[in-house]
């Protein structure tokens, strides 16, 4: 197996792809909008994969957060809030909020799990400072630390209680960002003891399954590399700090944050210590690109990875009709 999550071309596997993948056999997959076009397809797409892989409990993620990154849509699927809807109505009452944080988390989970979905991209934890880019914005729960991991942790066990993997990010954080990783590189000028502030909500939920790492350059840590790309960071702040002792993926190896070929940036990730390559566009020379960089899993990922799987059990079709009725009958 290799220790890399794909994302595909369209809504089915070409032959192209299709030998590509029992070749290396991936660890798992990653959807967008381009590779949805049906609820059926969806169905038919996730258990081809896991037909390919062999693995009923394939990771098959999906950005779902809600709010303006949601890759199902109306009329696929419901149109859900961002994060910060439920920040101000914890600001009111903090109960409500998190139940509703939760409840919308639980919903999003079967609402996935029903298509064969089996890792959903949130909770996002990054703290937004005045200034920053907009990139979180309104995907963040809040600016301050405690209500982020709050709202966060409920999402976590709505995520859980749907039968869904959830994955924190962007470790160690994006808030302060000026800039917007897809694009470019961004450097945090903050000093060790702001960063504090923004590892604080990991910390509180670093026993989270999966994790995601940030396209960004710390200087106060070391002043060269992105996270992603940085041992010291991933080592030093990310495993001890903070604590996270689940799977850790890189963000997306096609951000314009990283320079040089996808052979590089992949082995720069993996040598840092990511236990998983992301690699999000679907394009065949890239993938194959990464591919060739990658050794085999290591022994201590694929228990992380067999771990996180573990940690949501898929529901049944008839325990997601008795979910979702529950659902419906406590709002």
């Amino acid at each position: 197996m290799k220790p890399a999550f794909f994302g595909l071309s369209g809504p089915s596997v070409t032959e192209l792809e299709r030998a590509f993948f029992k070749a290396i056999n991936p660890a798992g997959y990653i959807l967008f909008t381009r590779n949805i076009t049906a609820r059926d397809q969806v169905r038919a797409l996730c258990a081809d994969l896991k037909t390919l892989s062999g693995n009923a409990r394939l990771p098959i993620l999906i950005d779902q957060e809600g709010g303006r990154v949601a890759r199902l849509r109306p009329p696929l699927s419901p149109a859900f809030p961002c994060a910060a809807t439920f920040g101000v109505l914890f600001a009111k009452n903090p109960a409500a909020g998190l139940k509703a944080a939760r409840l919308n988390a639980q919903a999003i989970a079967l609402d996935l799990a029903d298509l064969g979905i089996t890792v959903n991209c949130l909770p996002l934890l990054d703290v937004p400072v005045p200034g920053a880019h907009d990139i979180i914005g309104d995907r963040a729960y809040g600016h301050d630390p405690a209500t982020v991991a709050a709202l966060g942790r409920a999402t976590l066990d709505g995520l859980q209680a749907g039968g869904i993997v959830g994955v924190i990010k962007h470790l160690p954080g994006h808030g302060r960002a000026g800039a917007d990783s897809h694009l470019e590189l961004p450097i945090v000028h903050a000093n060790a003891g702001e960063l504090e502030q923004d590892m604080a909500p990991f910390r509180e939920l670093a026993d989270a399954p999966m994790a995601m790492t940030a396209h960004v350059v710390y200087p106060a840590w070391q002043t060269n590399l992105c996270a992603t790309h940085s041992n010291h960071i991933i080592k030093n702040i990310i495993r001890q700090n903070i604590g996270f002792g689940g799977l850790l993926m890189s963000d997306d190896l096609g951000m314009k944050a990283l320079s040089g070929d996808f052979g590089k940036r992949t082995r720069m990730a993996m040598d840092a210590g990511c236990d998983i390559a992301l690699h999000c566009s679907g394009d065949m020379a890239e993938m194959n690109a990464v591919a060739d960089a990658l050794d085999e899993i290591s022994p201590e990922a694929l228990t992380r990875l067999e771990q996180a799987m573990a940690w949501a059990e898929q529901p049944t079709v008839a325990s997601l009709i008795a979910k979702r009725d529950a659902l419906l009958a406590a709002f």
